[in-house]
Formats: C-alpha cells, structure tokens, sequence
C-alpha cells in the first residue's frame, strides 16, 4: 500500500502533529469501536468478539515486534506492565536510566528504595559507559519522550552483556514508525495509545526468560491462567505457562479499537512509515535551516514556539519547556509547511 492511498484511511481534519501525546484512529479502528459501542449500549449480544479482538491485537502486536503472540503480555499502561518486573530486582541492586527519563519507566524501580533498589540517573549519552558490574538493570526509552532522541541501543546492549545486566526499553515512543526486535532485550513495554493508534488503556510487554522466571505475577486473575473459564470459581491455582501468566483482564473497547489499528499498522508496513514519518520530520528541519536527523519527533527550543503553532492551527504538544512536534502516517507536506511558516518569523532552537 501506498502513503498515498494509506493516508485515505485517516479523516484527519486538523494539522496534527501530537501522536508523541495521543494518535488518531484510523476510519477502521474508529468503525470497529463504534460498533461495540453499539453493541454494548443495545445489548445485542456476548463479550466474545471483544475477548477475541484482545487476542488478536495481542497477535498483531508480536507480529510487529518480531515475536510470538504467545509470547506477549497484556496490560493497560507500562507501569503496571513493569510492576512485576520490579518485584524481581534483589534487595540492594543497582538500576541505572537516562536523566529525564518518562517516569512509567523509573517509578517501578524507584518504588522499591525500602530494599536497597537504587536507581542512578546519566545523561543519555553516557548510558553505555555508566554500565558497570554492579549494574542489575539498565532501563531505558527507545525514544525519548521530551526530545525524540533515539537511544544508542547497539552501545547499551553491548555494554550490558559485557556486565551481565538485564536490559529494559519503554518503546511507547517507538513501535510503529521505528522497527523493533523486542527479543534483543530482556524486557519491552509499550502503551498502545500513540503511534499505535489505539484506545487508551491498551499496552503490551515482552520479556525474556531470564527475567520472566524471576518475575511474580501479583496481578493474576481468571486472564492469568491456564483454561480462563474453568479458573472463575476455583481455588486452585493453574497459571498458564506462557506470557499471559502476567496478563489482566482485558480492557475490551481499547482491544477491540487496538486491534483494527494495528492491523492497519501491518498492511502498510512500519518500514514504509518509518521513511514517510522521519522524512516530514526533516522537511520540517530543512524548512527552519536545521541538519536532518533520523526521529519522528523533533523538539522546538522557542520560548513560544507552542503558542505560535497553536494560533496556526498546528496541533503539538509542550514537554521539558519545548514544544514537541510528531509526524505520523497521516501527516502531509501541509501540515508541516504550515508548521514552518508558523515559527520561520522568530528563529530558531531546535534540537
């Protein structure tokens, strides 16, 4: 499928350049939701068709990380995919992130200071060189949510195997335009919401072996299990033997919404997104005079950079006192050009 022809499947009608906040549902995911919604409101029938939805975005979202459904685990936020994670580092231990890190992905180490767990902070770029013996964790956002700076995964990952560190990425900000190997880490977490395109209140989780068999699932319930039906009323606990050991009860409506926008994900290509994403971004570089860069996402250093774009029409949100842009499958060279146009008068600051 072209851009061309994917775009159609968008109604956009505003210059939205916010997916690093929330992405737009595709014409779709926006159907299937309001058709369960019908469906709900009318009584017209079961949760079959929503329980099913859960599992297949679940399939679609392994599909997109490279592996199994089987080996995915369901959540609603990061979080609360990673609080079981966090349970599993020993009293004393050494947890190392980026400064500025999204606190979805630092409050689930930090909760657990009672126990020695110390988190230590470095800027980004020296992640890989802070990693040291006495490193049990090094945990990190593919992309950074404030700026859009990719991480230097390949220097992080060499650097933890040389130590014998776990390694955790937030890919909230990632899997849909940038592709992604979730089984290169030992544990991968994303929120469904943004370049994803789904409900809020869908996230998935890989994780490795090696830190699944140190893991509790404190959260288990009736999706935990074995055979979901026959453990409603048992007191006999049977957990299954793959990922959903760590799921929760699904939240239907975003599964149901998920599901359709993942599959639209899929028959583009996040390939093809990704070339047409980071592509906008740097038409919007090149038009303020600035070096390309390899992101979707590009942060704007002017102090009124967000009141400017906002009188323009132009759709951002404002992080770490900058305004953060986001291009996505259904941005065009419009909304871009509008965007330079908007900021061209007063210089520049981007980073």
């Amino acid at each position: 499928m072209d851009l061309h022809s994917a775009q159609a499947l968008w109604d956009v009608e505003t210059a939205w350049l916010n997916t690093a906040q929330y992405g737009l549902a595709p014409r779709a995911s926006a159907r299937a939701l309001t058709d369960a919604v019908a469906v709900w409101r009318h009584g017209r029938g079961g949760p079959e068709a929503w329980g099913a939805a859960s599992v297949l975005a679940k399939e679609r979202f392994g599909r997109l990380v490279g592996v199994a459904g089987s080996e995915v685990t369901q959540g609603a936020s990061v979080s609360q995919l990673l609080g079981p994670a966090g349970l599993a580092v020993p009293d004393g231990a050494r947890v190392l992130a980026p400064e500025g890190e999204f606190t979805s992905n630092l409050y689930p180490w930090s909760v657990h200071a009672d126990r020695g767990v110390k988190v230590s902070t470095v800027p980004l770029g020296e992640l890989a060189a802070s990693i040291d013996s006495s490193t049990w964790l090094v945990t990190f956002s593919l992309v950074q949510s404030a700026t859009g700076e990719i991480a230097p995964v390949e220097e992080i990952l060499a650097a933890a195997r040389r130590h014998g560190a776990l390694v955790c990425v937030d890919a909230t900000q990632a899997v849909g335009w940038l592709p992604v190997e979730a089984d290169r880490f030992d544990a991968l977490v994303c929120a469904c919401y943004k370049w994803l395109m789904a409900p809020r209140g869908l996230s998935f989780g890989y994780f490795s072996p090696r830190l699944r068999d140190r893991m509790r699932p404190v959260s288990a319930g009736p999706n935990a299990t074995a055979d979901i039906a026959a453990s409603f009323y048992s007191d006999e606990m049977r957990l299954s033997e793959t990922a959903s050991r760590f799921d929760i009860s699904p939240n239907w409506f975003a599964a149901v919404g998920g599901a359709a926008s993942l599959g639209t994900v899929l028959d583009i290509g996040v390939e093809r997104i990704h070339d047409h994403d980071v592509a906008m971004a740097n038409r919007f570089r090149e038009g303020l005079g600035l070096p390309p860069g390899d992101s979707a996402i590009v942060s704007v250093g002017l102090p009124d950079a967000g009141e400017r774009l906002r009188a323009a029409g132009v759709w951002v949100s404002e992080r770490a006192g900058q305004a953060r842009l986001a291009f996505h499958v259904y941005t065009t060279t419009e909304h871009v050009d509008r965007a330079v146009a908007a900021l061209r008068r007063s210089g520049t600051g981007v980073s």
